[in-house]
């Protein structure tokens, strides 16, 4: 059964009923990293916030086509440089290989943090075709100019036109035509400074270009999420979220430009993150108050007294509401890591408990319903993540009591706590994407004991003794375990 979710839409700063634009699917569309650098934190959240919604849509039973992109070209730093050329150059690499270089690194990541791979992944230079074509669009419905090879976005003709601009970013008109938008170092090519470049003709030292009708070049940095957003869920699509920072440029001059090339607003509904602060402040290098995932996971950090898991990690994200601030400390950071063990250990207990149980209905049954009710009650109030955990935790308390005899299992019906069985699966694994570590160190160690076991065994072979080998195989074998002998080695697999 489709869930009712009710959403803080960022474009009208109102809950809103989520009623998609084909019954039963879902077109979401997130904007992903420039990968120039290794993936941080703040981007870390979001990425695993979005999962989680993405998750909960489909437990919900939508059909989702979720759509992350890749920024590889086009982002521009203050001194106008592209932040993946300047990558290239401190590196010595193509800009290629920068990208294909961190894209790995970020995928990596996402993988450590137990993320689902979206539906599409495109980048930005496989789709410059599209972009130019947006490009045209725009030029033709007249909402933008030429200068000198570069085509920029012509806001004052756009807002002339009673197109609603700055919406989203809660900006006032007068204040937006007299900001800058671009990272550019020819600003005097346009005509207004709120204008913002779709297309950007290159120097000759630029190293990334294409050629278009204008000019050989490359494309803003706006342009490629309005071209593939486009592309892959339509003109108008459901969802589009990012980060909070994002919203002021890049999504108010996503929306300019879809309106001005497709004549319609890209999305109908805004989702935004909030931001990562440490020990109360912004993040900042040149303050050094800054840590990266893999500080956390080794412990070197002066922020920190130890190392913390990857799903440690996530647990402590998920306490707070996407649209929040979260605040990293080491003591928080060590709560989380509590919390994550009470959970996993009764995740752990609750088959062996269930086994244990004799059929009967007690009078604690509404009890484990209204909790259960609770979870998906939260969770359809704006991916309320937090509050869905409380009630999650308070299943696991319930089972933790009755495994340890403060709470006669007799109360329960067999039926209630198989439904409580299914649920926490479904919430724990299904919708939080949380692992038990526990269970991949056990696995670790199995695998570097058989690895063990494989050396001796080579050793034993080496010496020609052949039937001592052949007795570890077979009791191996007898344990579940098979042993398959070829020209790379010995390899081992559970029957």
């Amino acid at each position: 059964m489709i869930q009712k979710i009710v959403l803080y839409n960022s474009l009208t700063r109102e809950k809103e009923i989520f009623v998609p634009l084909i019954e039963g699917r879902v077109g979401m569309y997130v904007c992903g990293p420039t990968v120039y650098n290794d993936v941080h934190l703040g981007n870390c959240r979001t990425f695993v916030s979005f999962d989680i919604i993405y998750r909960y849509l489909m437990v919900s039973g939508y059909k989702v086509r979720y759509v992350r992109n890749i920024t590889d070209v086009g982002h521009l730093l203050d001194d106008g440089e592209d932040r993946m050329a300047k990558g290239a150059r401190l590196e010595q690499l193509e800009p290629m290989e920068i990208a294909h270089k961190y894209t790995n690194g970020f995928e990596e990541m996402m993988r450590i943090f137990n993320t689902l791979s979206p539906s599409i992944e495109p980048r930005a230079t496989g789709h410059i075709i599209e972009q130019i074509s947006m490009i045209e669009d725009i030029l033709k419905r007249g909402y933008a100019y030429q200068q000198n090879g570069s085509i920029y976005f012509d806001t004052l003709k756009f807002i002339n036109d009673k197109h609603s601009y700055g919406q989203l970013s809660g900006r006032i008109i007068d204040e937006l035509l007299t900001e800058t938008r671009d990272n550019l170092k020819n600003q005097e090519e346009k005509r207004h400074n709120s204008d913002f470049a779709l297309w950007i003709k290159a120097s000759e030292e630029h190293i990334m270009r294409w050629p278009s009708p204008w000019s050989i070049g490359f494309p803003g940095w706006h342009l490629e999420c309005s071209a593939m957003s486009t592309k892959y869920l339509g003109k108008t699509f459901d969802l589009h979220g990012g980060g909070n920072d994002l919203k002021f440029p890049h999504h108010e001059n996503e929306i300019a430009q879809s309106i001005g090339a497709c004549g319609q607003a890209p999305s109908k509904y805004w989702l935004h993150t909030n931001m990562l602060l440490l020990n109360g402040r912004k993040m900042s290098k040149s303050e050094g108050n800054t840590i990266s995932p893999e500080e956390l996971f080794t412990g070197n950090s002066v922020h920190i007294t130890k190392a913390y898991t990857p799903m440690a990690l996530k647990f402590f994200m998920l306490q707070a509401h996407y649209r929040s601030p979260l605040d990293i400390t080491d003591e928080a950071l060590q709560g989380a890591e509590k919390g994550y063990k009470r959970l996993m250990e009764a995740y752990r207990s609750v088959d062996k408990v269930t086994a244990g149980m004799l059929e009967n209905n007690g009078p604690k049954d509404n009890e484990i319903l209204i909790l259960i009710s609770q979870s998906y009650q939260q969770m359809n109030d704006d991916f309320n993540v937090p509050n869905a955990l409380a009630s999650i935790f308070e299943l696991a308390s319930i089972i933790n009591s009755v495994k340890d005899g403060h709470i006669n299992a007799e109360l329960y019906s067999v039926d209630t706590w198989k439904e409580l069985v299914s649920h926490l699966k479904i919430f724990i694994e299904g919708i939080f994407g949380l692992k038990d570590e526990s269970s991949a160190d056990q696995e670790g160690t199995i695998d570097g004991l058989m690895r063990l076991v494989i050396d001796l065994r080579k050793d034993i072979r080496d010496r020609k003794d052949w039937i001592f080998a052949d007795k570890i195989r077979n009791t191996l074998q007898e344990l579940g375990i098979q042993l398959k002998d070829g020209k790379e080695g010995t390899q081992w697999s559970k029957l």
